[in-house]
């Protein structure tokens, strides 16, 4: 298999958090509309790709958890899209609790040091992940990675977003180049292992509940006066092209 596709695929996703301070004209408030446009579009991907690849790969995961520690797993899947969205819904609570506390205490406008630790790991993880699941896109045909790269670099963008507004020079000065690296760590995890084919299953549902909840998170909150235009708009345009191929 050629991979040079997906090594540029993962310098591509890096490369969103290494530029990241040029993204800074997206901050503010009303909420940018190219922000919401790049939630709905990864939104979209989750129900039209994701959601029904875990569908489809509830049988083999059935037929070869058994005896593993993903036993429990075996008639649902969904039990990671659940796990999933728990983990960072809490990380993403005590980011802001942090941030708030820091605030009324006047020791600035972002998070405290062990919850920005615990935050960036969350994250690294996530990162670490798509870069693993880039490779397996690719075996499965190059459209499915472009399409996998798109909704992952518009989810990027969102995220970078959010973690620079709740951490401040700390993401800028060291997070965003860890969460980079965490993808040719993924990427590279798969490239020299093998592991057994419930993992991308796993992996995949593990990357539902992820990006479900966070593009919602961003998105609801009254204060941000989100475009609720734009999220429908990215949405109904990449669930069509999803559609098309």
């Amino acid at each position: 298999m050629n991979v040079l596709p997906t090594l540029l695929a993962a310098a591509g996703l890096a490369s969103v958090h290494v530029f990241s301070q040029r993204l800074r004209i997206l901050d503010g408030v009303p909420r940018s509309w190219f922000l919401s446009v790049a939630g709905g579009m990864a939104v979209a991907f989750v129900v039209l790709r994701l959601l029904p690849a875990l569908g489809q790969g509830q049988e083999t995961l059935s037929r070869t958890v058994d005896g593993t520690p993903f036993s429990f797993l075996q008639s649902h899947v969904y039990l990671a899209v659940l796990f999933s969205m728990i983990v960072f819904y809490g990380a993403d609570g005590l980011a802001m609790e942090s941030k708030e506390e820091n605030q009324q205490e006047g020791e600035g406008e972002s998070t405290g040091v062990p919850v920005f630790w615990l935050n960036l790991s969350v994250f690294a993880t996530m990162n670490a992940l798509i870069g693993y699941l880039l490779l397996h896109n690719q075996e499965r045909s190059l459209q499915a990675l472009v399409l996998f790269f798109i909704a992952m670099t518009l989810k990027f963008i969102v995220n970078d977003h959010a973690l620079h507004s709740k951490h401040q020079e700390k993401y800028d000065n060291l997070g965003r180049w860890l969460l980079a690296g965490a993808v040719f760590l993924g990427w590279e995890i798969r490239y020299l292992s093998q592991f057994p084919e419930y993992v991308p299953i796993i992996l995949q549902a593990l990357l539902a509940g992820a990006v479900s909840l966070n593009v919602l998170r961003e998105e609801l909150p009254p204060e941000r006066k989100s475009r609720y235009w734009a999220f429908g708009a990215g949405a109904i345009v990449y669930s069509a092209l999803l559609l098309a191929f």
